[in-house]
């Protein structure tokens, strides 16, 4: 059994006050696993590049792993995220999971002068990124002519010390299959995916692992989750809210279905009191049980 894995997300806030390199400090000395960042960098809101204040948090950290949640493919060539994530993978001393998606934001594309693909194009050129990252990982010379996305004879040194982890953030039925076929790991959101259909979309990633040959062992199902520690208020199924107790019961029934990850993403007031009650109250609950 895969032991359970926690992480918290960071915003890109860029407002005064903003300090994400304090809220990962925090995660990290309360023994949270992972930090995770969104990527939207589009808006009237200020906000801080994805990618660089990942760099950053990771620079000003020791132990605690990055994950970008995830990493929008339109925006940037697939062959320069993979010297991007070897780069920050190597001076991280090997702690970012990459996390990549086929690009939902069509409004921030259109305000950046990218094209906006249709749903089918994204979803392909997701394929491709994949292909075209891991070729450039493991291959001196990586030619790849897919749908979307191309590389010709591309050259990349240095190579990754490690396999560097991928994870999707995928919802429909091709997309899962990708996942399936191709990542390492599939982080969707409670919310975007309802409750009820979880096992479902579970079971069509696993399945297409082992369609592939792999093992379904070999891909890690990570939940974003929106919590509320002691938080109350109407129901809400999209978030986890109440007693530490409630909220590691929830969890534990989540875990019960197969997902091995959690991302929190936390709601209401005082959320680094929140972090802490999850830390002390939440977690060795679930670590025990696991």
């Amino acid at each position: 059994m895969q032991p359970l894995l926690f992480g918290v997300n960071v915003s890109t806030s860029a407002a005064p006050g903003a300090d994400p390199v304090r809220e990962a400090r925090a995660a990290e000395d309360l023994g949270f696993d992972f930090v995770s960042s969104s990527d939207h960098p589009s808006g009237t809101h200020p906000t801080f590049e994805t990618w660089t204040m990942l760099t950053w948090i990771a620079a000003s950290t020791s132990r605690i792993q990055v994950l970008s949640r995830v990493l929008s493919i339109p925006f940037r060539s697939p062959a320069l995220v993979a010297k991007m994530a070897e780069s920050l993978d190597r001076l991280s001393g090997g702690r970012l999971i990459l996390g990549l998606g086929a690009g939902a934001t069509d409004a921030e594309l259109h305000g950046f002068g990218l094209p906006v693909p249709p749903v089918k194009e994204k979803i392909d050129g997701l394929a491709d990124a994949i292909h075209i990252i891991r070729g450039l990982w493991n291959e001196t010379s990586y030619s790849y002519d897919g749908s979307e996305y191309h590389t010709n004879s591309g050259e990349m040194t240095p190579k990754p010390e490690r396999s560097i982890p991928i994870w999707t953030g995928t919802f429909g039925d091709r997309a899962l299959a990708i996942t399936g076929r191709q990542a390492d790991g599939w982080i969707p959101t409670l919310g975007y995916a309802p409750l009820d259909q979880l096992p479902v979309m579970r079971h069509k990633v696993l399945a297409a692992a082992q369609a592939a040959g792999r093992s379904p062992d070999d891909v890690t199902c990570a939940l974003n989750v929106t919590v509320s520690v002691d938080g109350t208020g109407e129901p809400n199924p999209d978030i986890l809210a109440g007693s530490p107790g409630e909220i590691a019961e929830r969890l534990g029934e989540l875990a019960a279905i197969g997902f091995t990850a959690f991302n929190f993403m936390l709601e209401g007031p005082k959320p680094e009191s929140q972090l802490e009650r999850l830390a002390s109250a939440v977690l060795p609950a679930l670590r025990t049980a696991s």
